[in-house]
């Protein structure tokens, strides 16, 4: 028979986590104004929330950040990262940053103006967040297949290309200073994008002399689903797959607490020596000098270290396969979910999973809590709450899809937690024709609201 997969690693140390009661949980998410960002940590069994600065570094890791160097200017571990990213990624030049998102507000500070357009493929919470912030408008020009569920479609992160000609066409060359890959594109539920796509958007972009942007926090992921799914690749080790991925690239951003297996930390690569130099204005003034960038050499020891380990077969197949196994179970339970299976979430199907809710009763938080509530478990939504309000009419945007996050953290949970998760979810499902009403917005942030929203119940 056909053996399963294994992890790639033993366990060296556990860290305890307690299980609560039903009755608990309800005074908790009620106090917590129904949204889950404010939990405490203890107050949850099985941590879902993000895949985020969730993982666990690995001996080699912790070894290195022994190693870390100080050093407010030159230091060595600066150079060591450095070196990773051109070996791995192919970039000359890097700035780094303390996450992913400053990456991006130092990035968009040089190329993003008041009326510019950002074409993509579903632009994440903190990149829209990004552009609107700056009066600029992100236009999606995901495939049509992402927002069908059921549909197995192998690359569903894929950019339209006839979407993305008409972006090109109707807006003037000098209100477009990139476009945008999210590799794997998290919004239409962890998907990939598949080499020849990324092939077809670089040609695009250099056709209008137009630069191709990368965001690139699991990158390792995406090329793992090159690897396993497009023709022409499967004798490619990931490695070489990753340079040919950023060989299409001009610039990217990374938020390096997925991909790279650490808590905290980011950078900015580039192949542009003067997008580097005024970039570097920006990283001073937010970040730090541009040899650490808000990280300690410690961490950007643990960083290089970890861009190895993330781009690792063994390593991939692993975490690859638990998020599957999760996506497994849950289908064999008749729970509505993204299909294929991402690579780093499953992502449930909160409209055909809760029909009845109303869609102004924000869907997938009600499913959130109701999870939450059944076992202690911790998901996001990706649905209206993270959509936020149109920036102009202040009316809600609903998105075409309602989906509860589930994200795995790197080499955390076992598979009993996994299972756990699963049943609690069938749980809830079964119980469904009961949960019949959402919630309602009692405060709200102007912008990205959904970390820091404050819900009731809509009765």
């Amino acid at each position: 028979m056909k053996l399963p997969y294994a992890e790639s690693y033993k366990i060296k140390m556990v860290e305890p986590i307690r299980k609560s009661t039903e009755t608990e949980r309800k005074t908790w998410i009620k106090d917590a104004r129904y949204n889950l960002f404010n939990l405490k940590s203890e107050q949850v069994f099985v941590d879902l929330l993000t895949d985020s600065g969730t993982g666990a570094m690995s001996d080699r890791q912790w070894s290195a950040m022994m190693l870390g160097d100080e050093s407010y200017a030159g230091a060595s571990s600066y150079f060591k990262l450095k070196e990773a990213i051109r070996d791995l990624l192919g970039f000359e030049y890097f700035l780094p940053t303390h996450q992913g998102r400053a990456a991006e507000n130092v990035l968009f500070s040089v190329l993003v103006k008041e009326g510019d357009v950002i074409p993509g493929n579903a632009h994440f919470d903190t990149t829209k967040g990004h552009i609107e912030f700056r009066k600029a408008t992100a236009v999606d020009c995901t495939i049509n297949d992402a927002f069908e569920t059921t549909k197995d479609h192998p690359f569903k992160g894929n950019v339209d290309l006839q979407k993305l000609k008409t972006v090109l066409k109707d807006t003037p060359r000098d209100k477009i200073p990139f476009i945008i890959l999210t590799i794997t594109c998290n919004s239409s539920g962890g998907q990939p994008v598949s080499m020849e796509n990324i092939k077809a958007v670089s040609k695009l972009a250099k056709d209008h002399n137009i630069p191709l942007l990368f965001d690139s926090a699991r990158f390792a992921e995406n090329a793992y689903f090159i690897k396993i799914r497009e023709e022409g690749y499967e004798d490619k080790s990931i490695r070489e797959i990753v340079k040919e991925i950023f060989s299409h690239a001009d610039a990217m951003t990374m938020s390096s607490k997925k991909d790279a297996i650490v808590n905290m930390g980011g950078f900015i690569g580039f192949r542009s020596e003067d997008l580097f130099k005024k970039a570097s204005v920006y990283n001073i003034l937010f970040e730090g000098y541009i040899t650490y960038g808000g990280m300690s050499g410690r961490d950007m020891n643990a960083l290089a270290q970890g861009l190895y380990e993330g781009t690792e077969f063994a390593y991939l197949e692993s975490r690859v396969g638990q998020v599957a196994y999760l996506g497994q179970l849950l289908l064999e339970y008749g729970v509505p979910v993204q299909f294929p299976f991402g690579g780093h979430a499953i992502f449930v199907d909160a409209i055909r999973f809760l029909p009845q809710v109303p869609k102004e009763q924000y869907i997938a938080q009600t499913l959130a809590v109701e999870l939450y509530i059944e076992a202690g478990v911790r998901g996001v939504e990706i649905g209206t709450l993270l959509a936020d309000r149109d920036p102009i009419t202040r009316e809600n945007r609903f998105p075409k899809m309602e989906l509860l996050r589930l994200a795995i953290p790197r080499r955390t949970y076992t598979n009993n937690h996994i299972a756990y998760v699963a049943a609690a979810l069938k749980n809830v499902y079964d119980r469904r024709d009961k949960i019949t009403e959402g919630l309602r917005i009692m405060n709200e942030a102007p912008i990205m609201r959904h970390f820091t929203v404050e819900l009731e119940k809509a009765e």
